[in-house]
């Protein structure tokens, strides 16, 4: 969707003028944030101790986000204006490096700690299944992130809304399973990873009006194209996350650890 006369600021205190894309990327992270302290508190940690963890997953989160994007989309900033690297307000936030460095940065803290780990990995998918979600429309007010021309009547592909649908689906999926069945630790998280990047890599980007590598097709009637970089790391993405996903599925086949044992067990 590129919609001309939506303004990128919400509002301005004098020259400084505050984003609906950041207050949208705010939201999101309060949420997220907010959702994995109290399932965190289950476990029996200190609220303090799950808010420094949370506060640095999504620091690095950030980090991960922004230099992603640097790198597959503006490398020459690195060299020609470095400054630029850090106005993430601009909008420019690869979801793929956010998550990645994100949940590294979760289980270098929890390292000694891996059920937990597992466990709190899971509790991150509401967050970031919002962050999609309202980030996405973020880019809405960028007029960022468009979708490819058609031929089809309606002009553009609403790119941005077709990724906030993923983030839809990813949140009723999250919850569906957590009222109607019991899956292992992890299960949650690697699932959702794999069924985003199925979504985006075959759906999002093939509509998604972004460079093409590799083997080019562009059908301008239909607003289609492959391959984009995303679309050349789908295919590794989706058999990691499903050899985790059949990996949880395994191990709690002989051994499946309720929450309940969990935190009956003592801590390391």
């Amino acid at each position: 969707m590129d919609i001309p006369w939506l303004n990128p600021f919400a509002f301005k205190i004098g020259p400084i003028g505050v984003h609906w894309y950041g207050i949208f990327m705010v939201m999101a992270i309060l949420g997220g944030a907010y959702y994995l302290i109290e399932r965190g508190k289950q476990l029996g940690e200190d609220p303090d101790y799950l808010s420094n963890v949370t506060l640095w997953t999504v620091l690095w989160g950030v980090i991960g986000a922004r230099l992603v994007f640097v790198l597959a989309n503006e490398p020459q900033w690195i060299w020609n204006d470095p400054s630029q690297i850090v106005r993430i307000w601009d909008g420019g936030l690869a979801y793929d490096g956010a998550i990645g460095l994100g949940v590294l940065a979760l289980w270098y803290q929890l390292r000694q700690k891996p059920l937990e780990f597992n466990y709190l990995v899971d509790w991150t998918v509401p967050g970031i299944a919002l962050g999609i979600f309202m980030v996405r429309i973020g880019n809405i007010f960028n007029h960022e992130v468009l979708g490819r021309m058609t031929e089809l009547g309606f002009g553009r592909w609403p790119e941005q809304l077709i990724g906030s649908s993923i983030g839809i689906f990813l949140l009723v999926r999250y919850f569906w399973i957590e009222r109607y069945r019991t899956p292992p630790p992890g299960y949650q998280f690697w699932s959702a990873m794999f069924y985003y990047a199925l979504l985006r890599g075959f759906i999002g980007e093939t509509t998604r009006d972004n460079p093409l590598y590799v083997w080019h097709y562009l059908n301008p009637y239909w607003g289609i194209g492959f391959t984009t970089l995303m679309q050349l790391f789908t295919p590794a993405i989706l058999i990691f996350t499903g050899l985790m996903m059949r990996r949880t599925w395994r191990k709690s086949a002989t051994r499946l650890i309720p929450l309940d044992t969990a935190l009956d067990s003592p801590k390391p």
